[in-house]
């Protein structure tokens, strides 16, 4: 195939609003660098939702020296997952749970799909949250559905607006946050002491840990389901390792960056929430400037409600298009970031209860429901297919794919129950779990398990003929291949 020319990547960046959704990006629309992929990741954990998720420790009586730990060892580990999967976007050129098709069916996706859905609906409805009660400590207006709405709105336009801009946004964005949250960290570590016994592990408890252990890791992993919608516009020639490495780096240096500082405020002001806590360092550092950097956080926190309001609606009209086949104009796309917006906000604005109690809580449901498929996922790209797939094959209703990925939908049903035992939530706590003393093991079960069901169950597809198919489909679709996932 014919390399992009630079001058169509150019005018596909340059429109103002992005045209495509969840079909095919044609060659001559690709472009960009891998180095972007760095400071959208980064941003998009670099945020006081990250922060509060680092505080989930300290509420269960841990020292700051234990949730750094478990902070970084969590958010390595499911980073790598994240990475892996934002690698296949410039290969494939298709949003991520498009490509899912191949393993759950092209109806069978719909199901995962609604699960991210929710998921990403659930993570917005927290952002508001907090960025209300931002708004609220800074003006003293205590109107928090107004607040909801006017960050709902801003995330809104900038998620129609759509791929390029959400990039450049970022970006910008970065500069910000080590304008403010930058100097806040180096003066905070030198300024404010800490205690000294919590630089010790002293009361430590193997459940407290795995909390803020599984936390931090469910929270890089959340990306999983999404994240190559935002590589899919590389090209395709984009080594791997680079997309790999700007993904994994910008997740684990800017969720692990935030999480931490949330150890550190937490242990500084014990069972403070996260906007007063931010708000007290701040001012302990340099009286006054809590209320400046509060305000400096909030474009960041609307900036991650984009993200996932974009790939929201990328679920949403894949779970249309599994029903009823759907042409992806950019009116779909408006509508269908518009429903997403819409629903989020009127949870946000029915929603009560402690902030920290609900997100820790949801944050282990996530993991548990994204584990079987990010590994079943994983396990078809890099092991069972190794990268070969009929793009055009995945568009249709029928076809080489199925309407039901039985194998894929196997393995992460086999997955979740292999997990049950082994939860621990604020519902249920597994027999198994108990046993360990409360500890939380679920993720790793998980993912065993419905890898190496899957590997085993994906013996039966004839890869060669795959291959066969998808390097003639391939030659069939020519030099630019604008007709991919075209109705």
């Amino acid at each position: 195939m014919a390399n992009p020319t630079p001058d169509a990547a150019a005018q596909d960046r340059g429109r103002l609003i992005e045209s495509r959704s969840i079909e095919w990006v044609p060659l001559d629309e690709r472009g960009g660098s891998p180095k972007s992929l760095f400071s959208l990741w980064f941003m998009s954990n670099a945020n006081i939702t990250t922060l509060a998720t680092g505080m989930l420790g300290a509420a269960l009586g841990g020292s700051f020296a234990m949730s750094a730990v478990a902070i970084l060892l969590g958010a390595a580990v499911g980073t790598v997952f994240t990475a892996f999967h934002s690698a296949q976007g410039p290969q494939l050129g298709l949003p991520q749970m498009i490509q899912s098709r191949a393993q759950f069916g092209y109806r069978g996706v719909a199901v995962i799909c609604l699960i991210v859905v929710f998921s990403l609906v659930g993570f917005n409805m927290f952002n508001q949250m907090l960025g209300g009660e931002i708004l609220v400590a800074v003006t003293h207006a205590d109107v928090n559905v107004l607040w909801y709405f006017l960050i709902s709105a801003l995330a809104l336009v900038l998620a129609i607006f759509g791929y390029h801009w959400i990039h450049r946004t970022q970006k910008w964005l970065t500069w910000l946050f080590l304008l403010t949250f930058g100097i806040l960290t180096v003066a905070a570590v030198v300024v404010v002491p800490l205690p000294a016994e919590q630089f010790g592990f002293s009361g430590f408890t193997w459940a407290a840990f795995l909390a803020q252990f599984g936390a931090a890791a469910s929270y890089a992993l959340g990306w999983a389901p999404y994240v190559s919608d935002y590589s899919r516009y590389l090209r395709p020639e984009t080594k791997p390792g680079r997309a790999l490495f700007y993904t994994y780096s910008g997740i684990f240096v800017g969720a692990s960056w935030l999480m931490l500082l949330g150890a550190f405020v937490a242990a500084v002001f014990a069972g403070g929430d996260p906007i007063g806590a931010v708000r007290a360092l701040a001012d302990q550092v340099l009286p006054g400037s809590g209320t400046v950097l509060l305000l400096s956080a909030l474009p960041g926190l609307v900036a991650v409600i984009t993200v996932n309001i974009y790939a929201a609606a990328m679920e949403l009209i894949t779970v249309a298009d599994s029903i009823r086949p759907v042409r992806p104009t950019r009116a779909v796309r408006l509508v269908a970031t518009s429903v997403v917006a819409l629903i989020a906000f009127v949870g946000s604005s029915v929603s009560t209860g402690e902030f920290l109690d609900n997100f820790s809580s949801f944050l282990v449901i996530l993991l548990y429901v994204l584990v079987p498929w990010t590994s079943v996922n994983l396990v078809d790209y890099f092991f069972v297919r190794r990268g070969h797939y009929v793009i055009s094959e995945i568009f249709r209703p029928n076809g080489l794919y199925g309407n039901w990925g039985w194998r894929g939908m196997t393995a992460y049903a086999v997955g979740l129950v292999a997990m049950i035992p082994f939860a621990v939530t604020a519902w249920y706590v597994g027999p198994v779990a108990e046993a360990l003393g409360g500890a939380d093991i679920a993720l790793f079960v998980g993912l065993l398990v419905s890898g190496v069901v899957y590997l085993l169950l994906g013996r039966t597809i004839d890869r060669e003929a795959e291959r066969e198919a998808a390097r003639a489909d391939l030659a069939a679709t020519g030099a630019q291949a604008v007709a991919f996932g075209r109705r």
